[in-house]
């Protein structure tokens, strides 16, 4: 059973529409209440970092979420802002992310008019098949996701990366710690891709 957090901030009928394709159970969880018995978590979101951070703060998801993830290190995906929480800070913000990971989160800065900031749409995706996210991943060709992020996060440790992407400048768009893992792209949003990373997210 895959728990999907619901804090007004994510595409959860989109990841729950993928996960039903897989015949992966999965329920919708929307206060800290029902995340006391959970076994693996999806944390979404689209929008504002500080936003996002204000929200969990104000309805009292840090102290389970952090009992979950860190304490009894359960697996836990973030997906683009979701992702962008788990680091310490965001430029996109003045208050604290969850630190789960050592890393920050910083917006996209181009002096070429042509690249567009949001990064929006489809890109290349080159994973680590070491990480059991990308599983496999090795014997698929021209690996694309779904991407809409103004901001990216950037790992004070590199070991950390597991997947890289190229929008003007190399960024991780993807990254593990122990039981934490995060992309900045859509899964639910990209397909034969995507339905092959949460199959892999779900086996963890």
């Amino acid at each position: 059973m895959i728990s999907i957090v619901n804090y007004g901030m994510g595409n959860l009928g989109s990841i729950q529409n993928m996960l039903k394709k897989l015949n992966i159970q999965s329920q919708i969880i929307s206060s800290p209440e029902e995340c006391q018995d959970v076994q693996k978590l999806i944390l979404p979101g689209v929008g504002h970092f500080e936003e996002g951070m204000r929200v969990l703060t104000e309805n009292g998801w840090l102290p389970i979420l952090n009992q979950k993830v860190i304490v009894e290190q359960i697996p836990v995906l973030g997906i683009c802002l979701g992702m962008q929480l788990m680091a310490k800070s965001s430029e996109e913000g003045s208050c604290n992310g969850l630190n789960w990971i050592d890393a920050n989160v910083k917006r996209f800065k181009f002096e070429e008019q042509s690249m567009k900031v949001p990064h929006m749409g489809w890109n290349e995706v080159l994973p680590k098949c070491s990480s059991p996210l990308f599983e496999d991943f090795d014997k698929l060709e021209d690996i694309r996701f779904y991407h809409v992020h103004s901001y990216y996060v950037e790992l004070n440790n590199p070991e950390f990366e597991i997947a890289k992407t190229v929008y003007g400048i190399p960024f991780t768009s993807g990254f593990q710690k122990n039981n934490v893992y995060g992309v900045q792209f859509h899964p639910e949003k990209s397909h034969k891709f995507g339905l092959k990373m949460l199959s892999n997210f779900a086996k963890i």
